[in-house]
């Protein structure tokens, strides 16, 4: 399972989150996407536990919870939908 941690300080780093998330066991990975334009980060990241009952508990705790003057979302991550064949492909279909 992926953790969707959304409305985050632009000012958060890798070391940031895996600091916060440790706190509930062993991270595997954190994900801070930027933009692709301006290379900035997003304000949301992803993280990866190594246990399933640990993700569950750093959910419940965290979510809603305030960290670096904003309010956390913090859920489940969605799988992606793949949405790169873009309007022009969508068009050649017809």
């Amino acid at each position: 399972m992926t953790i969707y941690v959304g409305n985050l300080s632009y000012r958060a780093t890798e070391a940031d989150l895996r600091a916060v998330f440790t706190d509930y066991g062993e991270v595997k990975r954190v994900v801070l996407p930027t933009d692709r334009e301006t290379g900035r980060l997003r304000g949301f990241a992803f993280v990866d536990m190594t246990e399933d009952a640990q993700e569950d508990a750093a959910i419940t705790e965290l979510d809603g919870a305030e960290w670096m003057g904003r309010q956390l979302r913090v859920n489940k991550a969605k799988p992606r939908e793949d949405n790169r064949r873009g309007s022009w492909a969508n068009k050649q279909e017809i």
